[in-house]
């Protein structure tokens, strides 16, 4: 692996551009593809907090099947929607919120289930409105404007935020919600849509892969070159070790990268 163009000393947006150009190579580059509808990847985020996705799925998918469409989903009873999504971790709490989002779709739409419109307007103007509902936070939302609509704007969760912050682009009590507007602003100047896209792919899998939150994998890891975790633990990184570290995600040999 051929030395970092950032190093421990450099600044933040030199190591987050270095963070962006090595994991590009080591995940390969992604066309910016949807990989769920508008209105799937909106509900189905608002049930996966604290949840697992295999029970985010769960509870999706038997919300759909016992109340057949969007439409079902806003007129059924609060208790049989709780019932139908219980495997989320706040059933109660979601049911409720579900339907006021959808009718709130609804309203703006005038009587469609529909996001399209989200496209058409400013980045700012669609995050404030899809931030003003409830349940709805800015990684849910950014989620929704990068992957659907190609928004320029960079969804960040625990695994982005652990990367950013143990590499150093990120200050140590600079909270996730926070990190939003922060690594916006170092990466955003260089990268359009699809560049964040990748960069949010890559960061959420480096995280969910090697950088984990208990023994974080750092010999696989191609960032130690400029690492602020792997200085303070283990010291600069050798050439020996650099040289040692693979250069791209061996799925044969780790598993296959998630969604």
């Amino acid at each position: 692996m051929p030395a970092p163009a950032a190093t421990y000393a450099s600044d933040a947006a030199a190591k987050a551009l270095a963070d962006h150009d090595i994991l590009d190579q080591f995940y390969g580059h992604l066309p910016p593809v949807a990989r769920r509808t508008p209105m799937r990847e909106l509900i189905s985020t608002v049930l996966s907090h604290r949840t697992t996705h295999a029970d985010e799925e769960l509870a999706y998918d038997r919300m759909l099947e016992a109340f057949g469409d969007w439409p079902g989903v806003l007129g059924a009873p609060v208790d049989d929607l709780i019932h139908a999504i219980r495997t989320t971790r706040w059933p109660a709490t979601q049911a409720p919120r579900i339907q006021e989002i959808l009718r709130r779709i609804q309203a703006e739409t005038g009587g469609k289930f529909d996001l399209d419109f989200l496209a058409d307007w400013p980045t700012d103007r669609a995050m404030a409105w899809l931030t003003d509902m409830p349940g709805i936070g800015l990684k849910t939302a950014s989620l929704v404007l990068l992957f659907n609509y190609h928004h320029p704007v960079l969804p960040v969760d625990a695994h982005v935020h652990r990367v950013a912050q143990r590499v150093g682009f990120l200050g140590p009590k600079v909270s996730v919600e926070k990190a939003h507007s922060v690594l916006l602003a170092l990466l955003g100047p260089r990268l359009d849509a699809e560049g964040l896209f990748n960069f949010h792919k890559h960061n959420y899998w480096h995280g969910q892969q090697i950088c984990f939150f208990l023994k974080p994998n750092c010999s696989r890891c191609p960032l130690k070159g400029f690492c602020n975790y792997f200085q303070e633990h283990y010291g600069a990184a050798t050439p020996e070790a650099l040289a040692a570290t693979p250069t791209a995600w061996d799925a044969a040999a780790w598993g296959k990268l998630p969604h």
